[in-house]
């Protein structure tokens, strides 16, 4: 409760592109970005020497600042190409890491391309079915109304 009497302390911080309690850990305030798991969150909080308990509203704004380029040129700060979420990329060829919204506009142009192609991954997201192999049968019907017909009944008998 003492980290939270700093005079600097703000209740509701801007990491990246999410509004975080002030009072959540480091470690937990980077995993709440997308595109930004526990592991790379863990890997951030090393490379620049942050207290991962530490609580996310008592950083200054430069270290902030810090925090995002991190986050946004990992390879800068040397973080190991596994833990990027883009790897070998289809356009350059590089590693890179995407987080926010540049990360939800790359999965929209990746599905785009899948179906510009008309593969088989491109025909079931343009179908609206089901895309990595899951079974169909018997699950996933939401939304499809199956049952039996009964007859009306007559008014005579």
């Amino acid at each position: 409760m003492e980290e939270t009497k700093s005079k600097n302390f703000r209740d509701i911080v801007r990491v990246v592109d999410k509004d975080v309690s002030g009072h959540t850990s480091i470690l937990l305030a980077l995993t709440k970005v997308r595109g930004s798991d526990f592991m790379f969150a863990n890997a951030v909080c090393e490379v620049l020497d942050l207290n991962k308990r530490g609580k996310i509203g008592n950083i200054s704004p430069e270290q902030m600042k810090k925090i995002e380029e991190c986050m946004r040129n990992p390879g800068k700060y040397k973080i190991p190409a596994w833990l990027l979420n883009r790897r070998k990329d289809i356009d350059t060829g590089e590693d890179k890491h995407l987080i926010s919204a540049d990360l939800k506009l790359r999965k929209d142009f990746d599905i785009r391309f899948l179906k510009k192609l008309r593969c088989y991954r491109g025909i079931r997201h343009f179908q609206g079915k089901r895309v990595r192999g899951q079974r169909t049968r018997t699950s996933g019907r939401t939304g499809t109304t199956l049952g039996v017909k009964r007859k009306k009944k007559s008014g005579k008998k």
